[in-house]
This record gives structure tokens, sequence and C-alpha cells, in this order.
């Protein structure tokens, strides 16, 4: 009689366990992970022929970034390498802010790490990273740790190489120029042998030379939802927005994908991308958080994230 009341408890102590394991292991449990490559040994960031130096004075140049003192205002920054404005508008019943950077060279453009380490469950608010890697302006990345797949690319590193089904990417060349693939149809060490400088996996694409792409990698559902969201967007050569919107509140009611992709190309966009939004979507500049971050429209507070896009040296 006892054998027969402990054997179903003891069945049921080990799967609560086992369960509980597999939860800590998924959503706390931090695991550090190597990155795969290393950057070329004349380098710490970027190949030396793509970094232009900000003025011509007519000697050697160093691979020091030339700086003027900084014109710093509450919505604007600039020291002649990084030159950032910060707007904000009201459209489709929502509050969006617009970040217009304009940089000499692309090695200011950066993406960070959560406590600068690769791996799983690691995460930092936005405005701890941007500030843990001295960033004049930051938002959320594509949270590259909430997926056991899909490529990590940053800064020149490439970190994961499996390909997550129907996950269309974003990578930034070099040169400053914008591309989207699928992972599925691409090697990640193809993109890193041709130069790619970042990827950014989230998506969708939102606009590609200067056409609405549709959405048609997206879920439909994340496509019809107003939610807040995150997006960066190429203008020009080393021209860039950054757009942050808030939603989820009766003040503001947050973005489709759609809506956001026609925002976009109103701001001069060729080509642009949906990040990591909801609760995730977060704007930083000099000290400050711009927007006014929520997941339930009800706590006011920033979403822990694995990875964020920033403008600093």
């Amino acid at each position: 009689m006892l054998k027969k009341i402990l054997y179903p408890l003891c069945f049921a102590l080990c799967l609560t366990v086992f369960t509980l394991y597999l939860l800590l292991d998924t959503f706390v449990i931090e695991q550090v992970y190597t990155p795969l490559t290393t950057l070329p040994a004349e380098t710490e960031s970027l190949p030396p022929e793509t970094i232009e130096p900000s003025t011509d004075t007519g000697t050697e140049t160093t691979e020091e970034p030339i700086k003027t003192e900084p014109v710093i205002t509450d919505n604007y920054y600039n020291d002649g390498n990084i030159e950032i404005s910060i707007e904000q508008y009201r459209e489709y019943d929502s509050d969006i802010y617009v970040a217009n950077v304009k940089i000499t060279s692309i090695e200011y453009l950066k993406t960070a790490l959560a406590k600068n380490i690769f791996g799983k469950n690691i995460k930092q608010e936005t405005s701890v990273i941007a500030k843990n890697n001295n960033a004049i302006f930051a938002v959320n990345g594509d949270f590259y740790g909430s997926q056991e797949s899909g490529f990590v690319l940053k800064n020149g590193l490439l970190y994961r190489a499996d390909a997550h089904k129907k996950q269309e990417d974003l990578v930034i060349f070099y040169d400053g120029t914008f591309d989207f693939f699928l992972e599925t149809e691409v090697s990640a060490y193809d993109l890193y042998e041709s130069n790619a400088y970042q990827i950014l996996a989230f998506g969708p694409s939102l606009l590609k030379n200067g056409e609405l792409t549709g959405s048609k990698y997206a879920p439909r559902g994340a496509i019809k939802k107003n939610n807040p969201r995150t997006a960066i967007g190429r203008v020009d050569d080393l021209h860039y927005m950054f757009v942050v919107c808030d939603g989820r509140t009766d003040a503001s009611n947050g973005l489709t994908t759609d809506e956001l992709a026609k925002f976009m190309k109103k701001l001069g966009c060729t080509d642009a991308y949906n990040l990591d939004g909801g609760g995730s979507a977060t704007m930083y500049f000099n000290g400050r958080i711009v927007n006014n971050p929520t997941f339930d429209g009800e706590v006011f507070k920033e979403r822990s994230v694995s990875d964020i896009v920033y403008i600093g040296y």
C-alpha cells in the first residue's frame, strides 16, 4: 500500500523538479557562449580602409577620431564626427520619437551586449548597457537571447550561425549600406566573409529601395496589432533614422508595422527594418530615456534586453 502511494508521489516530485529546471534553464540561468570568429589581427574594430578621417589636415592620419568640442542640448549633439537630433511626432494617435543621425564613419554605429557577454538569459536595461559602453545614443536591439537559433553578428564578430526558419535579417556592411535576407537562403559565414559589420535579426523589413516591402515574413498578428515599436532606417551614406514609438496606453496607441513603414518612408528612408518592440522599445540619449517604455500600459519602466544598437566611440 505504501509503495502505491510513494511511487506517484516520487514521480510527481521528479516531474516538478524537471519542469522547474526547464523553466530556469529557459528564462533564468545565465549561460555564456564564445564567438565563432575573431576580428582580423590588424584591427580591433574595423578594416582600416573603411575608416576615413573626418577632416583633411594635410598630415598623416591616425586611428584616433578627430573630435571638436561637442555642442550638446537636450535634443541635439554634434562633435564633428557624430551629429544627432531628436524630434517628437504625433501620428496614428501615437507618440513617436525620431533620432536623425549623421556620422562620418560606420565605426560610430555599434552594437553592444548585456554585461558585454554573449549568452543565454544575460540581460540588462537598454540604458544600463548604453552607459556601460559610453553611448551617446542608443535603442534596444534585436533581443537575440530570446531565440535558441538565428544569426548573431555584432561589430564584425560572428557569434551564432544557426539559421532560424523564415527569419528575415538586416545586414549592415562596413560601407554603411543595408541589405535584407532570409537566414535559410544564405550562410552566416558567407556574410561574415563578405564584410558584414552588423546583423540584426528580428524583422520584418519595412522599406527596400524606397518601397514598402509588405512585411511578408512577419506573423500576420504582429503586422495588424498596434504596439510600441523600434526601427532603424537608412537615408543616405552614413545617414540614419532611429524611431521608437510608445504604445499600449490611452495616450499612445502604438503602430502596426505597415504604419511604421509608411512613417519611415515619410522621414526619407530608403531602407528600414523593424527591431524588437513591445516592452523592449526604448530610446536613450545623453544619459536619459527619451520615450516611455511599458510592457502593459500600467507600469512604466525599461525591460531588460540582451543587446542594443548605439552611437558612440
